[in-house]
């Protein structure tokens, strides 16, 4: 018969490699949290407070990690873009006009991350940090799905839906097209714009390379009478 002082004991001895490994995962999480500075400054020409996130040192010094990363991120999009049926081509667009592929850009209206999402629609779609990089992507993917399926049924689902993900769908809704808002209309341009010669790269990459047609060499030769002959040589 175990005693319950020895229980407790077993059970806690049982616990302790758990317990350090949680404690180890959260130390891990706190010093990222903690290199990520937010930083609060004033607008040169609004005036207005813009909120920003401080990337850590080894982010903006680390070439290399930087590079491993983008070509980590390149391929989630790829990915995450197959796996919910969206052009990954579309995805890229909106990411480079987004964010350039900052995972911590913060927008002056608070948009935050690689697909700038706001912190309603981010908590909508469950995302619960929008600076990881992977729940970010998969989150303003499903939020692109989403969209083109609203508009789906339109002359110009793409358009659409991309006014939808800058101005959002209930102004969509509300105007019966892209809203009459400026940085939407230049927005939904950049994009379609990038797209474009996105997919006009695709395409030419994969054209099948037509070779330069190869001619025998030209011969030349005299005949018994003097007269000069000119030929192409026949192949072997």
């Amino acid at each position: 018969m175990v005693r319950n002082k020895d229980m407790r004991f077993c059970l806690i001895m049982a616990w302790a490699p758990l317990a350090v490994s949680a404690l180890a995962e959260n130390t891990a999480s706190a010093q990222q949290v903690a290199r990520m500075a937010s930083v609060v400054r004033v607008d040169s020409q609004t005036g207005r407070l813009v909120r920003s996130i401080a990337a850590p040192p080894d982010y903006k010094k680390g070439a290399g990690a930087r590079a491993h990363a983008a070509a980590a991120i390149g391929q989630y999009v790829r990915d995450t873009a197959e796996r919910y049926q969206v052009d990954p081509l579309l995805v890229r667009s909106v990411i480079e006009v987004e964010s350039n592929y900052d995972p911590f850009a913060v927008s002056a209206k608070g948009a935050q991350g690689l697909m700038q999402l706001m912190p309603g629609t981010a908590r909508r779609l469950g995302v619960k940090n929008s600076f990881n990089p992977w729940e970010n992507i998969d989150g303003g993917v499903r939020y692109l799905k989403y969209l083109l399926a609203l508009f789906g049924d339109q002359e110009t689902p793409e358009k659409l839906a991309l006014a939808a993900y800058n101005a959002g769908e209930g102004a969509v809704l509300k105007h019966g097209g892209v809203p009459p808002y400026r940085e939407t209309a230049e927005y939904v341009s950049k994009v379609a714009r990038k797209w474009n010669e996105a997919r006009a790269g695709a395409v030419t990459a994969q054209s099948p390379q037509v070779e330069a047609a190869v001619y025998p060499p030209i011969e030349q030769f005299l005949d018994a009478q003097g007269v000069l002959h000119i030929r192409t040589r026949p192949a072997p």
